[in-house]
């Protein structure tokens, strides 16, 4: 279980709740759920979806609420007056390094291949306060919880009440364009977004199961692949006794494991690969934080999801070998505005 520091609820309690440090949490909120995204992504494409198929399922899976998450988080932040800001270097943390918000030292988190260890890092960030039928490890020092963050939120909005919505729907990505996302205008509206982000996460204290959505929670997901079996109802429980989910390691890709300062050489064909790929993922950035600031229309979202789509492919092609079945390599996932490979 990852812990924030106790400073991520400055401004959320007592009788010192301030509608600009509501905003400001949002944003914090926003860059959390995001910072998992390259994580799991590294190591969905170092997957051989022929040999580990399931677990590319499951990860995948896992990634697409991520962005949901996101898209909430903003719909909340614009509801009240704020500004998503996802177009800045400072956007995206550096790995390796902590999740934002993280109590210091106690998880640090990098880009690396899928294996099992690599699932343990991605257990820890996504385990409840209280996993359903496994013993809780005592939680050290005196952090919260991710999910304890977004009630805190929650209940910050409530107490100051309606008078901080913007009037009528304010910059919001709907339905329309995010399957399960929330229009925000009032405090019931915000507290359904928030739900769906803690109860997608973490399930709840009676069920692994997403109250929205069509899945088990993310804990439960990836501990499915711990387990070797999918989680299925048994009688009025659960249990790991459903279809395996095998993990074949010859299936996983012998890309790199980025360390701290860690590059590829410049002028290397791997070096070019990567600064496509990272100009890529800079302007799909932008293209999220267009979209999450007003630019909400179907041509935009489809300009978002194209991007997506060409991250995919470049993330795979260095990934999975291709041309050079002799050269794998990872992409860095590092603001890049330029294209240096066209001038």
């Amino acid at each position: 279980m990852i812990l924030l520091q106790q400073s991520m609820l400055d401004g959320l309690t007592g009788d010192d709740i301030r509608i600009e440090k509501i905003r400001e949490k949002l944003q914090a909120a926003i860059e959390l759920e995001h910072s998992t995204v390259p994580l799991y992504l590294y190591a969905l494409y170092s997957l051989d979806p022929a040999k580990n198929g399931e677990i590319v399922s499951i990860i995948r899976s896992v990634v697409v609420e991520e962005m949901l998450h996101m898209t909430l988080a903003s719909n909340v932040l614009n509801a009240i007056g704020g500004s998503p800001r996802l177009d800045d270097p400072k956007f995206i943390p550096t790995y390796p390094g902590p999740l934002p918000g993280g109590v210091e030292k106690q998880l640090t988190v990098q880009l690396a291949p899928f294996s099992m260890a690599q699932l343990e890092i991605f257990l820890t960030i996504e385990e409840p306060q209280d996993p359903l039928n496994f013993k809780l490890a005592a939680a050290q020092g005196d952090g919260i919880t991710i999910g304890d963050f977004y009630r805190h939120i929650a209940k910050a909005i409530a107490k100051l009440g309606p008078s901080i919505f913007v009037h009528g729907p304010h910059n919001q990505v709907g339905p329309d364009l995010v399957e399960e996302s929330v229009v925000v205008t009032d405090v019931a509206s915000a507290g359904q977004a928030i739900t769906t982000i803690v109860e997608q996460g973490e399930g709840t204290s009676k069920t692994p199961l997403e109250i929205i959505g069509k899945g088990y929670a993310h804990y439960y997901r990836f501990m499915q692949i711990k387990k070797h079996y999918l989680l299925e109802p048994k009688g009025d429980s659960f249990a790991y006794d459903g279809p395996p989910v095998p993990f074949d390691p010859a299936g996983v890709y012998p890309v790199p494991t980025q360390t701290a300062g860690w590059s590829y050489p410049p002028g290397s064909a791997a070096a070019a690969e990567n600064d496509t790929f990272n100009y890529t993922y800079t302007n799909l950035l932008k293209a999220l934080d267009a979209l999450f600031n007003g630019q909400n229309t179907a041509a935009q979202m489809n300009r978002t999801l194209g991007l997506m789509m060409s991250l995919k492919e470049l993330a795979k092609a260095m990934m999975s070998g291709i041309p050079d079945s002799k050269r794998y390599s990872g992409p860095t996932f590092q603001y890049q505005p330029a294209n240096l490979q066209h001038g």
